[in-house]
């Protein structure tokens, strides 16, 4: 059903939300659409800081203790 829509299609339904919610509208939108995608990043990667952290402290410390062990 989507598959035939092309160019003049896209560009059709674009006049046609424009002029139905108009452009200060969009454009307040966008920006929200903005503030989530750079919110869901900062969460994503304070995600993976969090896992990593935790990983790091629960390490296994393998240096050798004495000096025999070392060769």
């Amino acid at each position: 059903m989507l598959n035939n829509i092309g160019l003049p299609g896209l560009l059709l339904i674009a006049v046609v939300v424009l002029v139905l919610f108009g452009r200060g509208k969009i454009s307040g939108l966008m920006g929200e659409v903005g503030k989530g995608i750079t919110a869901f990043k900062k969460g994503v990667k304070d995600g993976t800081e969090e896992i990593e952290n935790a990983s790091a402290t629960t390490a296994k410390d393998v240096t050798p203790e004495t000096e025999k062990d070392k060769v």
